[in-house]
């Protein structure tokens, strides 16, 4: 603390990430992060950015990402904005499209980072409770009454849980004088994406990131969907903050990484696989495993607190993510989807664990 701050340094509580370890050879299971590497095409291509030309300033509007992105999406570039990662890109949303005189509703239960950023630009938040089996309720969103506007992670962060596409159209016909922010960060990972529809609604802005199923997480490539109007509002706030929030590799693997369909599609298919073999291994076990269109599973075991099950996994040198607040999910822990290999280890240290007498309730 120092009288050198500013008033609202002293309001903030920050976002805490999962741990990044400095310890050799743990079990990393924490972060979400993707198990496999970027693919030989992501690699060329970052490869051959990284030339004479690092010493020029990259396109201020990354314009072959956004022709990339829009591509894929079926989309027009105008239609796309990028950022440095999903979070600067949500961080610009909140400022741009969700900072109004009326409460922004979001989940009780969702991405930490959203309340980090309404305490920073001191928006006024409402939030909605999950059901009893920690799904998202359109109803339940919609009898919060008037709102500045709607945020939501879809799979849900950190259940996994997703809604359908049809109940997020339903929401957007509902709530036609707000903006609805779908962050998709784990989308592909057999949830429906709202990209279709951004042509048929100006208030609908779509979240996606590079993190997880295009294995770029330590690149920081992140953009949004949406109509015009919207996209125009996001790029007034970044160029009053950054011109250039991406620099030339992360322009050139984002592209090849949007571009390598085949790469993409098989690393996908091969974490969902994982992912169903986990689950059934844990209910197998005892465990209480939240359905998951993620790559991670949300699961509790009766007998432990998701504290304990977190510290005694992190003895055996595997680490998963544990979550104290709120205090209905304070007994699950967060598992991301690793190799085959590491789920095995995991799997290893969890049965020694069950086998240990001592109660950890």
């Amino acid at each position: 603390m120092s009288r050198f701050w500013s008033p609202v340094v002293h309001t903030l509580t920050p976002y805490v990430p999962g741990e990044q370890p400095r310890i050799e050879g743990l079990v990393k299971l924490n972060t979400n992060e993707c198990p496999y590497g970027p693919s030989q095409a992501v690699l060329r291509a970052i490869a051959e950015a990284s030339g004479e030309a690092l010493r020029l300033y990259p396109d201020p509007q990354a314009s072959a990402l956004k022709a990339a992105a829009a591509q894929l999406h079926r989309l027009s570039p105008e239609q796309v904005f990028v950022g440095n990662g999903s979070d600067e890109v949500l961080a610009h949303v909140f400022m741009a499209l969700l900072k109004h005189e009326a409460p922004l509703l979001l989940p009780d239960i969702s991405y930490s980072f959203y309340p980090v950023y309404a305490r920073l630009y001191g928006i006024e938040t409402r939030q909605v409770a999950l059901a009893e089996d920690f799904s998202l309720r359109v109803d339940d969103l919609l009898a919060a009454g008037r709102n500045g506007g709607i945020i939501f992670a879809n799979p849900n962060a950190p259940t996994g849980m997703a809604l359908p596409r049809a109940e997020i159209e339903r929401l957007l016909q509902a709530n036609r004088d707000s903006v609805v922010v779908v962050d998709e960060a784990y989308v592909d990972f057999g949830a429906e994406s709202a990209d279709v529809l951004v042509q048929h609604y100006p208030n609908v802005l779509v979240v996606c990131t590079l993190s997880k199923s295009r294995a770029l997480a330590g690149l920081r490539v992140g953009y949004a969907l949406g109509q015009a109007p919207l996209i125009e509002a996001l790029t007034r706030v970044k160029d009053s903050f950054n011109s250039y929030p991406l620099d030339r590799l992360a322009i050139a693997g984002g592209v090849a990484a949007l571009q390598d369909t085949v790469g993409f599609t098989q690393m996908r298919q091969r974490i969902m696989a994982t992912r169903q073999r986990l689950s059934q291994a844990l209910r197998q076990r005892g465990a209480q495993v939240l359905p998951s269109s993620a790559n991670f599973v949300f699961a509790r075991l009766p007998a432990w607190t998701g504290a304990a099950l977190a510290a005694g996994l992190r003895e055996h040198r595997v680490l998963v993510r544990h979550f104290a607040q709120p205090a209905r999910i304070a007994d699950f822990v967060r598992i991301s989807i690793g190799t085959d290999a590491q789920i095995d280890t995991l799997l290893h240290a969890l049965d020694a664990l069950l086998q240990a007498p001592q109660s950890h309730r």
